[in-house]
């Protein structure tokens, strides 16, 4: 079932499929009252929209920064942004170098196996603001070198990119400088994997410690038994309970306002972070 809110998305300005202005009016037709773009290190998306949200639609602007803690890795989400945030966009154009890096590696390493991407196309990986996996595994599948996305997300994996995410407390940091709430995003994991409870235990009282504000307790791959140990946790450890469906348009099966795998849908009372946003 689907919610009237969806704290959790992606546009083509990262690795999602439709435009901002998209991705809005497609959350007006689906019933949705409140929307938060939150693409992958850029605000870009974000910005292409603000002020232009269609009658009915609150946007709340968002970014999703991929970090690391001592514990291991984690995305946090910015809610309520402010998107001229010197704090914040300094920690952007960081995190845009290292996704320039990446890329170029995994260019490097393709060329190394034979395989020699279209300059056209390499050209317009470089000139996006957020180019990662899903946009090169296109170009491999369009440009006939690989027969699947599933080949090509093999393939890429096997490629060691080298460092590509900012310090955790760098990016909670940033997001509170911004008036933002930094939210832990899919706190056990995603599509990349489950993450373990003694990671989880681990990595939260750090970033507790940096001040995390938020866990996102519901999520369209958990059921409802997650969804609800993870809002007992978060009200433990005095954090707002967030949202999100984490769609990406036609690069996952996820519809907007997927918040919970089981025929769930949590209210609004059951999700906090509305009270700091």
């Amino acid at each position: 079932m689907i919610s009237t809110f969806d704290l959790h998305t992606h546009t083509a300005a990262s690795d999602g499929t439709d435009t901002p202005m998209e991705l809005l009016r497609k959350a007006r037709s689906a019933g949705l009252d409140t929307v938060a773009i939150t693409d992958h290190d850029t605000l870009s998306g974000v910005r292409e929209v603000l002020g232009r949200a269609p009658e009915g639609v609150r946007l709340i602007p968002g970014v999703e920064l991929s970090c690391r803690g001592m514990a291991g890795k984690c995305h946090i989400l910015g809610l309520g942004v402010d998107v001229g945030s010197a704090a914040l966009n300094e920690a952007l154009d960081h995190l845009a170098g290292l996704r320039r890096r990446k890329l170029e590696n995994r260019i490097a390493f393709l060329k190394e196996q034979g395989l020699a991407l279209p300059e056209s196309g390499v050209a317009a990986l470089r000139a996006m603001p957020a180019a990662g996996k899903p946009h090169l595994v296109g170009l491999l599948v369009e440009s006939g070198l690989v027969t699947s996305r599933e080949e090509g997300y093999a393939l890429l994996r096997q490629c060691k990119t080298g460092r590509d995410r900012i310090d955790a407390k760098t990016a909670i940091q940033a997001i509170l400088a911004a008036g933002g709430v930094p939210v832990w995003a899919h706190p056990r994991g995603g599509v990349d994997g489950a993450v373990g409870e003694r990671e989880f235990r681990a990595l939260l009282p750090e970033l507790v410690s940096y001040g995390l504000g938020g866990l996102e307790c519901f999520y369209s791959m958990y059921p409802l038994s997650l969804c609800r140990e993870l809002s007992e946790i978060a009200r433990e450890n005095r954090l707002l309970v967030s949202a999100g469906s984490d769609y990406h348009g036609k690069n996952k099966t996820v519809p907007l306002g997927r918040l919970c795998a089981d025929e769930a849908v949590p209210s609004r009372e059951d999700v906090s972070v509305f009270e700091a946003l």
